[in-house]
């Protein structure tokens, strides 16, 4: 943690992953999350969502019963590939989960209730072709869960593989987002803020309200455009998490201050935004019923290790492959956002990397350990 904060910045996101977390002794768990925000970061704990309010309240609550934290972050993944899970060992399909999905959400709904803690919690699922057909069915009752990222990954050929008992291949990136469209009985576009490169990630953020979604960049709309260029011009290492509120009021007044024009702006592009949710009496209705809410979609595309472990190796030696589909491996590499950090060799290592590369030599041992 103290390594990536000296390499990303003062704030940013990062994922405790574990296998399992709720595995992990409620304690170390908390002292976990408790050092990644010492550093800046935003921890978001990474799970199969099987562990009851016990172990959370256990995770979130000190000795002495009080919080320890304000805010939770949980990403819970849910897909009809996982096995074992109580009550669902062997799920025939997705909609077999949903009483799980919703069992989840409902847990730090109790949270906020019970302790004033407040959570941002993000549902995964991994996608392959014995379950991309459901994705859009897995999409329309996820959202009107209160889960406000809804991510999906096609499957890759890396890790472990006794795990490959598909052709990945059939399923793409595209194939991915066109389900979540239709589950989301709508278009979605995506290239108006875009996070590394196109051919990994898909991302959409906006409103939601009334059963529309609307986008906060359309790409289409010129406007919407000019504004995102001259904001992220203006104020991109402008970060509002982990700080006070007077101290967040003061850094948003002086930005204004700075570049008064930018209200007009922001003001402008917040107009468009509830035009495209349905105006503002829809906008005011659903904030009525506490049904308004941020939601983001996101798909991210891993790559096989067949294609990783060359470009990594010619990577590191400095050279650009003369094959076409490992150089593509190098440029998806070279933009990577979701990277893990190695400070005893000074390197951010992408994920795709990390799990094709130097995973399997640690799965190995972890083989031998558990015999």
């Amino acid at each position: 943690m103290e390594y990536l904060r000296s390499v990303r910045g003062p704030r940013a996101h990062a994922q405790l992953i574990g296998g399992e977390v709720s595995l992990l002794d409620p304690n170390d768990h908390a002292a976990a999350l408790e050092a990644m925000r010492a550093n800046g970061r935003e921890p978001m704990s990474m799970t199969h969502g099987d562990f009851d309010y016990a172990y959370l309240l256990a995770v979130v609550l000190g000795p002495d019963g009080m919080p320890r934290f304000d805010r939770v972050s949980f990403a819970a993944h849910f897909d009809s590939l996982m096995r074992g899970r109580r009550g669902a060992v062997r799920p025939g399909s997705e909609a077999e989960l949903e009483p799980f999905r919703l069992k989840f959400t409902e847990m730090f709904i109790d949270l906020r209730r019970d302790y004033g803690v407040e959570s941002y919690l993000a549902h995964n699922m991994t996608v392959t072709p014995s379950n991309l057909g459901e994705v859009a069915q897995v999409t329309a009752s996820v959202l009107p869960m209160p889960y406000k990222m809804l991510s999906f990954q096609p499957a890759a050929f890396m890790g472990d593989d006794r795990h490959w008992k598909e052709d990945f291949d059939e399923v793409s990136i595209d194939d991915v987002w066109e389900q979540i469209e239709q589950g989301a009985g709508q278009k979605l576009p995506w290239q108006g803020t875009q996070f590394g490169d196109p051919r990994c990630n898909r991302y959409a953020t906006g409103i939601s309200a009334e059963g529309t979604f609307a986008v906060v960049i359309d790409p289409a709309d010129p406007a919407d455009i000019a504004a995102r260029d001259r904001l992220l011009n203006h104020h991109s290492g402008m970060f509002f998490g982990g700080q006070p509120r007077p101290v967040l009021a003061v850094r948003v007044l002086r930005a204004a201050l700075r570049h008064p024009g930018d209200v007009a702006v922001l003001a402008g592009l917040g107009r468009r935004v509830i035009k495209r949710a349905g105006g503002i009496r829809a906008v005011w209705r659903a904030w009525r019923s506490e049904s308004l809410g941020v939601k983001t979609f996101v798909v991210h595309n891993f790559m096989d290790s067949e294609v990783v472990a060359p470009a990594w190796a010619l990577m590191e030696q400095g050279e650009v492959s003369g094959d076409p589909a490992v150089r593509e491996a190098q440029e998806r590499l070279g933009a990577c956002m979701y990277t893990m950090a190695h400070p005893q060799t000074g390197q951010l290592v992408p994920a795709c990397t990390q799990h094709s590369v130097l995973d399997p030599a640690e799965n190995r041992e972890l083989r031998t350990c558990s015999l």
